[in-house]
C-alpha cells in the first residue's frame, strides 16, 4: 500500500501570531509543489490566525494539543469545537513534553485522540522512550504499551486514518538523532503492534512518523526507511528554508 508522507512542524512555544503567519507566507511558495502532506502546528493562540494565512495553498494547519470534553470547567483546555471552527486538520497529542511536564497519562492521550477523530480531526499520536529504557533494552516494550493504550476503543477503519510519531525522547532537542536503523526498528514494531492488536490492512495504512532532531541533512535517508512515513519536525519547522528543504526531500 502506497502511503502518503506526512510532514509536520510542532512550533512548540515559540512564534507570536505575526511570525506565524509570517512564517507560513515565506513556507507557502517553497512547498507549494509537495508531494507530501504539509503540516504546521502552531501555538493556541496564533492557530486562528494561521489557519486564515494558509487558505488557498497546500499548507494543513494542526493543534498541540485538544481536551476530551466538548466544554466545561476546564482552565486552560481547548475543545475540538473550538478547533473545527478554525479549521484545525490535525492536533499533535501525548508528544513527551506534555507527558513530562504537565502530566499526560496514556488514558488522556486516548480520550484526546478518540475525541479528536471523532470531530474529524487527525490525530498525531505521540510515542517514545527515555534514555534511560533505551538503554535498558525495554524500549520496544514500553513504545508498544503506549500505542496499545492510546488506541484502544478504536475500530480498525478508525486506525488506518490515524498517525503515529515516534520520538525517541533521548534525541528530543539534545542534537542526538537516533541511526536509521534505530527509527526503522521501532517504527516497524509499531507497525507490527497495530496489526496484532486490529489487523493488517490498518497496520499497512496507518502513518508512522519519525520525530527527534530532524534536518534537512537527514530526511533524506530517514525516508527510505520502509515503516517511516513522514517527520514530526521541533526546530527546524521554525525557519522556512529548513522545513521546506525536509518537506521537499
Amino acid at each position: 500500500m502506497a502511503r502518503t508522507p506526512i510532514i509536520a512542524g510542532n512550533w512548540k512555544m515559540n512564534n507570536t501570531i505575526k511570525e506565524g503567519v509570517e512564517l507560513v507566507k515565506a513556507l507557502a511558495p517553497l512547498v507549494k509543489d509537495a508531494t507530501v502532506d504539509v503540516v504546521v502546528c502552531p501555538t493556541a493562540t496564533a492557530l486562528s490566525s494561521v489557519c486564515e494565512a494558509v487558505k488557498g495553498t497546500n499548507i494543513h494547519v494542526g493543534a498541540q494539543n485538544v481536551h476530551w470534553e466538548a466544554k466545561g470547567a476546564f482552565t486552560g483546555e481547548i475543545s475540538t469545537g473550538m478547533l473545527n471552527e478554525i479549521g484545525v486538520d490535525y492536533v499533535v497529542l501525548g508528544h513527551s513534553e506534555r507527558r513530562d511536564y504537565f502530566g499526560e497519562t496514556d488514558e488522556g492521550v486516548n480520550k484526546r485522540a478518540r475525541a479528536a477523530f471523532a470531530a474529524g480531526i487527525t490525530p498525531i499520536i505521540c510515542c517514545g522512550e527515555s534514555l534511560e529504557i533505551r538503554e535498558a533494552g525495554t524500549y520496544i516494550d514500553h513504545v508498544v504499551a503506549q500505542i496499545n493504550a492510546a488506541l484502544e476503543g478504536f475500530e480498525a477503519s478508525e486506525v488506518a486514518k490515524l498517525v503515529i510519531a515516534y520520538e525517541p525522547i533521548w534525541a528530543i532537542g539534545t542534537g542526538k538523532t537516533a541511526t536509521f536503523e534505530q527509527a526503522e526498528e521501532v517504527c516497524k514494531a509499531i507497525r507490527e503492534a497495530v496489526a496484532k492488536k486490529f489487523d493488517q490492512t490498518a497496520a499497512d495504512a496507518i502513518r508512522i512518523q519519525y520525530g527527534g532532531s530532524v534536518k534537512p541533512a537527514t530526511i533524506k535517508d530517514l525516508m527510505q526507511q520502509p515503516n517511516v512515513d513522514g517527520a514530526l519536525v521541533g526546530g527546524a519547522s521554525l525557519k522556512a528554508e529548513d522545513f521546506s528543504a525536509i518537506v521537499n526531500f
